[in-house]
């Protein structure tokens, strides 16, 4: 079916709703590297006009990926809660818009809706929103889970410890993971990124976290981030894994590309479950997605890079996880060009992957050869929380030796929580208490003395 609007005398046409969401979506260099952006902005204004129009039904009818083909087609539509979409069952994509930013679409009505909503849905209306309405919209919605901490409660906000080195080294990982618990970080998860995925080093690394999570009863939960295969067989040999983490995108395609399958992910979520590893909850995924891994696999079917992203969120939610993120400036400029595409990326990730019912954070990130700066980190961190970003990603310094490239850091964290009024995980805010590391003002002390703590895990881990 053909979609078309006259604009200024001049009708253009647009052949299937994949070209239709490709033209209609806001200018980013990814889509334009393949061929799907707006050819002008008139276009891309007869687009929006254009996607208005159409039904919300009209996705459950016109898959932009045949279902014959594509495995998270067939996810999408075979797990469509037609009851959770009756409420906005008879409206277009612009009526969409205004429900969503009514009153009407209060936290209890917008979390009975997420099942019923599915990714190119939530897609095709961002496209026609702006900054202030994914804000506004997104900041209603209240996703919350729990494994040893309680991620997503109004008012709160996380933070994952990145404590990254680019060898592995215990030492080095060490002296992150210290620097992040004393400007209190690590609430989401202490994640690494492992230099290798050698299963052997990935173990040390999870030995490594788990025995300063339990020795000093840290509220947390850690995660070393190999490939999921690798988690698969360390569970099975006994390793200390709280969460299983894997890269995943908005297509068969794309995911095989990371070597995964939706089988894959069963086997893996089943044995994290079975550990029963968790204390207050047992959400026991992690994943990372971001806009551009589908098109940079040749992987992404004609479909812009916003609406494949959507898609992965399909493929989460079908775990429940702990956490989602979106590594949204990581790919490069190629995708993303600069401060300005990133932002947008950021605000439509974050609205869609919440709309349907994810427990959405960001690494607010660039790479070195982007159009970008740490003013534009501040900015994205600033209005993401405001957004109500369930957690960043914090590295020390804002800078990531391993992966090299720039991201938040621990004091930015600081500083949202307190412009903001945010405070972190409630778990891990009573430990840090515990410990004399809040002020009066919920804010961070200086440590001093060796009969604090966290000095006895600094030596602890120097040693």
């Amino acid at each position: 079916m053909s979609y078309s609007s006259v604009l200024g005398g001049e009708r253009y046409r647009f052949e299937t709703l994949a070209r239709l969401l490709a033209a209609a979506s806001p200018e980013r260099s990814g889509d334009r590297l393949a061929g799907l952006a707006a050819a002008s902005e008139r276009e891309r204004v007869a687009a929006r006009r254009a996607l208005a129009e159409v039904p919300l039904a009209r996705f459950l009818t016109e898959p932009v990926i045949p279902y014959e083909s594509d495995d998270v087609t067939r996810l999408i539509l075979d797990t469509h809660d037609t009851d959770a979409f009756a409420p906005v069952a008879g409206l277009s994509v612009g009526e969409f818009r205004e429900w969503l930013l009514s009153e009407r679409a209060d936290a209890a009505a917008l979390a009975a809706l997420a099942p019923g909503i599915t990714p190119e849905m939530a897609a095709a209306v961002s496209k026609l929103m702006g900054n202030a309405d994914l804000v506004a919209v997104a900041r209603k919605v209240r996703v919350v889970t729990a494994f040893r901490s309680t991620i997503g409660l109004p008012g709160r906000l996380a933070t994952r410890l990145q404590p990254n080195h680019p060898t592995d080294d215990p030492a080095g990982v060490a002296a992150a993971l210290l620097d992040g618990l004393l400007l209190g970080s690590g609430d989401a998860v202490i994640g690494i990124n492992p230099a290798t995925d050698s299963p052997k080093a990935v173990r040390d690394l999870l030995e490594l976290l788990d025995g300063v999570i339990r020795r000093y009863a840290i509220p947390t939960q850690s995660c070393v981030l190999s490939h999921v295969t690798t988690s698969v067989d360390l569970m099975a040999r006994g390793a200390p894994v709280d969460l299983v983490f894997q890269s995943i995108a908005g297509t068969q395609a794309a995911n095989a590309s990371f070597g995964v399958t939706l089988g894959l992910l069963d086997e893996a979520y089943e044995a994290a479950l079975a550990l029963e590893r968790g204390t207050v909850g047992q959400n026991v995924m992690y994943f990372e997605t971001g806009q551009g891994s589908a098109l940079s696999a040749d992987a992404h079917h004609g479909v812009d890079q916003q609406t494949v992203e959507a898609r992965a969120y399909a493929v989460a939610r079908r775990y429940r996880p702990l956490l989602v993120n979106t590594v949204v400036g990581f790919i490069g400029p190629e995708y993303l060009y600069d401060g300005r595409q990133i932002l947008r990326a950021a605000l439509e990730d974050h609205f869609c992957g919440k709309l349907l019912g994810l427990p959405m954070g960001l690494d607010i990130c660039y790479t070195n050869h982007a159009d970008a700066d740490d003013d534009d980190i501040a900015t994205m961190l600033t209005v993401l929380a405001v957004a109500g970003a369930s957690f960043v990603i914090c590295t020390p310094g804002g800078d990531d030796i391993m992966l090299n490239y720039q991201s938040a850091s621990h004091h930015d964290a600081l500083y949202l929580r307190e412009v903001l009024g945010l405070r972190p995980a409630p778990e891990f805010e009573a430990w840090l208490d515990s410990i004399g590391l809040l002020d009066e003002r919920g804010g961070i002390r200086e440590v001093s003395g060796d009969g604090h703590p966290l000095t006895a895990i600094g030596k602890e881990l120097a040693a």
